[in-house]
């Protein structure tokens, strides 16, 4: 499960002297998870390592901790989490424990190395009040388990008190995995209407995009730019109306799309309408500025059909 089966050994070196090893990429980077959507673009770099469940499970904090004190990695990123939003109303304890305990505590372990730890969140944490996009120290206000376990790991990276970088996204797409648009385009071609969801907006941002940022930033961090907690999303904002739609399109099928509210659409979790961001920060501190979703979308769909 890690690329190339390259061997974790215990750092000896500085992190300038660590940087000028890894090559082109600039910094070895460690990366919790493997066959999740952020985590297979990430896994495509050659300066990168990336650990599956099987080296690495989030419902174990002692051992993910370990790994990271005794890597030789200039940076962390933690792109591995607990996402099955409706699962977690009925398993908490194990949401926190992989979205908030594990990461506080992996998050100390890169404090203690003093390297970059980087981690991903959603924009999950906010209520979803309102239709202005959504600034870093907006108030949260989760409503559901995971979005409520999301906003703990946020606050345990936080408090570990090291060089890190929160990076908040939304509706994530890609050709692997399970996502929105795959669940689409999986439907049988003989279905000619479908209810979709209309008044939930937000943006869909590609998981490769995502995972470019990523490495961007932790280049940055570990080099001392930058830090903090940052939005990221697609643009434009958009339905999930919408999306399904561009998704048939680009797909070259032809089905009605009928708009339904959220209300029609009950779920054990609640879900936010407003979901937003406000990306202005990413662009200013590292020049990141939001994907074209209907670009990507049509890539993907091309590379799936």
């Amino acid at each position: 499960m890690v690329p190339g089966e390259r061997t974790l050994v215990a750092h000896t070196a500085g992190p300038r002297q660590r940087g000028r090893q890894a090559g082109a990429g600039g910094v070895k980077v460690l990366v919790f998870g493997v066959s999740g959507q952020v985590a297979t673009h990430l896994n495509q770099h050659d300066w990168v390592t990336g650990l599956g469940r099987e080296q690495a499970d989030l419902s174990d904090s002692e051992t993910c901790a370990a790994i990271i004190r005794d890597s030789d990695a200039d940076a962390i990123i933690n792109a591995a989490a607990y996402t099955a939003v409706d699962r977690a109303e009925s398993e908490p304890d194990l949401a926190r424990r992989v979205n908030a305990t594990t990461p506080g505590a992996m998050a100390q372990a890169a404090a203690d190395r003093d390297i970059p730890f980087l981690h991903i969140s959603t924009d999950y944490v906010f209520d979803g009040q309102g239709e202005d996009p959504f600034r870093p120290d907006a108030s949260p206000g989760p409503l559901n388990v995971y979005g409520r376990t999301k906003l703990a790991g946020e606050e345990a990276v936080r408090g570990a008190g090291g060089r890190h970088a929160i990076l908040r996204t939304s509706w994530v797409f890609s050709a692997h995995g399970m996502n929105f648009a795959k669940s689409m385009l999986r439907l049988p071609e003989t279905r000619d209407a479908l209810t979709i969801v209309e008044d939930q907006i937000g943006g869909p941002t590609p998981a490769g995009a995502i995972a470019d940022a990523l490495m961007i930033m932790a280049r940055a961090i570990a080099d001392g730019q930058g830090g903090g907690t940052y939005p990221f999303a697609g643009a434009p904002d958009t339905s999930w109306k919408c999306l399904a739609r561009e998704t048939f399109v680009a797909a070259g099928r032809d089905v009605k799309i009928i708009g339904i509210p959220t209300a029609d659409y009950p779920t054990p979790a609640r879900r936010p309408l407003n979901s937003r961001l406000d990306c202005s920060d990413l662009a200013s501190d590292f020049g990141v500025t939001r994907p074209d979703w209907k670009a990507a979308l049509r890539d993907i769909v091309k590379e799936l059909t």
